[in-house]
């Protein structure tokens, strides 16, 4: 049955995890990534500071090729960075076994990875390759996907879905808010910035499928 997974690592163990040295205050979220026969190329958004000064930070970095500005929403920068994929141990592997990369978040303080394989063994595998290779991951959640019934809902990931069903169950989503987005992290296991970034993809997901729906019937 399909697994999902979900990891950590120091943030200087991945390549973007540099930009911390720098601007200690940034979060990243990887948005999506766009493997090659020879690099691997991430889309992602940053978080806590200027354009400026991310190019700038990311300018030091050995194993960056190219960075770039693709698109801003307010105070949000989605950016695109091509760097040789042999400074992308966690991504490299990932690719080689075909797994997905559900999710990913970094702060000064770590990353967070949500992977997600046909079964327990693809998560086994990717653990193993880690340790051949080097790279400190450390496992915090294993799940399998179990299925739900059609809706809006099933766009979701499980932990989008966790997520969402706890901050509406606490009161996040009333006036006044009966929990902050702190506690939520807390219960969860998270970061405040993961916790964020869920709640902010689900609730896309979300709107995306009820809005298609909608325009459909009518």
């Amino acid at each position: 049955m399909a697994t999902e997974a979900t990891f950590t690592v120091a943030s200087g163990v991945f390549p973007l995890g540099t930009v911390f040295e720098q601007l200690p205050g940034v979060t990243v979220e990887l948005e999506r990534i766009v493997p090659g026969t020879d690099v691997v190329i991430p889309y992602f958004w940053v978080r806590g500071t200027s354009t400026d000064d991310i190019l700038a930070a990311f300018s030091d970095d050995p194993g960056v090729k190219d960075i770039r500005l693709v698109d801003s929403v307010e105070d949000e920068y989605l950016m695109r960075v091509e760097w040789m994929t042999e400074y992308t141990g966690i991504l490299a592997t990932l690719a080689e076994l075909e797994i997905p990369l559900v999710e990913a978040t970094g702060t000064n303080e770590q990353w967070t990875f949500e992977i997600r394989g046909d079964d327990r063994e693809d998560i086994a595998e990717f653990q193993r390759r880690c340790r051949e290779r080097g790279i400190p991951i450390t496992l915090t959640k294993l799940q399998e996907l179990q299925p739900v019934e059609p809706g809006a809902e099933s766009s979701l990931t499980s932990a989008q879905k966790e997520a969402l069903s706890l901050a509406y169950e606490r009161g996040y989503f009333e006036s006044p808010r009966g929990v902050t987005m702190e506690e939520l992290g807390s219960e969860l296991g998270i970061s405040q910035q993961a916790v964020s970034s869920r709640l902010r993809r689900g609730i896309n997901r979300v709107l995306k499928r009820t809005l298609s729906a909608s325009q459909s019937e009518s």
